[in-house]
């Protein structure tokens, strides 16, 4: 009776955790530069993602109790799991967290089930191996439940974790890179299950991935960082659109980067001096007649003008090009154009490669494109 009552005390503290979400501030100096701010949203998926070394891992080691920062503060609801300030730093098992490693960390001489009962440690011994089957059948593994993880594919060792992590009940869910071990179809697999998944769970999903497309496919919003820095936050789609800076631009690999001048403002639109051309994009009303910017427009809004076949969107923005390369991805064709940029930039977008082939686009070949006025994207110079 009283381990029921206790048992049901732990079970109202951890929905009260994961009703208010995961707050986090992290600063550090050393080893490893870190300053950011982060909330997760109970049932919100965050990507953060970045280059190698800007800090992705170490900001989940922190909340996981991993690795502890100079300064800063890991809340989960109501409770501290660090606070620098007032000397509180939970070690990581009285940490409700479930973490999904790259590698898997699985114990090599345990069954699946034995990996999974492993993290049960918080319920009675009777009631372990049947919750760990439960979770084993919740990732797709049912009948697996007694093979080692040398018997098992890398895709269901990954389930394995995933089954693990989930077995303490977290208050908070981390997944380091948990897709990149595996091979293209099994991390489409994978990831559609963690789609799936998802839609059961009620707690705040930490994702560190490389994979902007993993990103943009599972994630509610994206952190950019560098040198442990968040450049931005927001929805995949609005990042990779809207980046807040050139420097995110580049981090976030966008295409067709350029610079220009502010010509005219109006309500209606802003006007854009780039070399001999002016482009008219929408509305940026921050930034005054004459200053310079940096400007991209997305691959998608730059559209090929049919060769003897003209229509009246090709009026929006014409630019003529050079193509200078021509590259065949199956039933797509990415082509990228001398534009005579003053910066040396180019212009890339893809259509599709029978479209490029009745248009006869191949290297050398002279061309005009319009950019699409709603697609361009004006930003601020540092």
């Amino acid at each position: 009776m009283v381990e029921a009552g206790r048992a049901a005390m732990a079970e109202a503290g951890k929905a009260s955790l994961a009703a208010a979400g995961l707050a986090l501030r992290l600063k550090a100096t050393a080893p490893i530069p870190l300053d950011i701010a982060l909330d997760v949203a109970p049932g919100e998926v965050v990507a953060v993602v970045g280059p190698s070394g800007a800090g992705k891992s170490t900001l989940l080691r922190c909340v996981a109790g991993l690795h502890r920062p100079q300064d800063g503060e890991v809340r989960c609801g109501a409770a501290a799991w660090l606070d620098t300030a007032a000397g509180i730093a939970l070690a990581p098992h009285r940490r409700a967290v479930g973490l999904v490693f790259q590698d898997y960390a699985l114990f090599p001489h345990m069954t699946a089930e034995g990996n999974v009962a492993a993290a049960l440690g918080h319920l009675p011994r009777g009631a372990r191996a049947a919750r760990a089957r439960a979770l084993l059948a919740q990732v797709h593994l049912a009948g697996l439940e007694g093979r080692r993880p040398a018997e098992l594919s890398g895709g269901q060792q990954q389930r394995v974790a995933v089954a693990r992590a989930l077995a303490r009940d977290p208050a908070v869910l981390l997944l380091d890179e948990p897709f990149s071990a595996v091979d293209r179809a099994t991390r489409r697999r994978l990831q559609a299950e963690l789609a799936a998944l998802r839609q059961t769970l009620s707690v705040p999903v930490l994702l560190v991935t490389h994979d902007l497309e993993e990103a943009a496919l599972l994630a509610d919003r994206m952190v950019l960082m560098h040198r442990g820095r968040g450049l931005q936050s927001g929805r995949p789609s609005e990042l990779l659109a809207r980046p807040a800076s050139a420097e995110v631009a580049r981090l976030l690999d966008l295409r067709n980067l350029f610079r220009a001048r502010v010509e005219a403002q109006s309500k209606a639109a802003t006007l854009l001096r780039w070399g001999p051309h002016v482009l008219e994009a929408a509305p940026a009303p921050g930034f005054a007649p004459g200053t310079e910017v940096d400007w991209l427009v997305a691959p998608g809004g730059v559209l090929l003008h049919r060769r003897g076949r003209p229509s009246a969107g090709e009026r929006e923005n014409p630019v003529a090009g050079r193509v200078l390369a021509m590259l065949a991805l199956g039933e797509e064709a990415r082509v990228t154009l001398d534009v005579g940029d003053a910066g040396g930039g180019t212009l890339g977008f893809t259509l599709p490669l029978h479209a490029a082939r009745r248009n006869g686009l191949a290297p050398g070949e002279d061309v005009t494109v319009s950019l699409l006025r709603d697609a361009i994207h004006v930003m601020a110079r540092p």
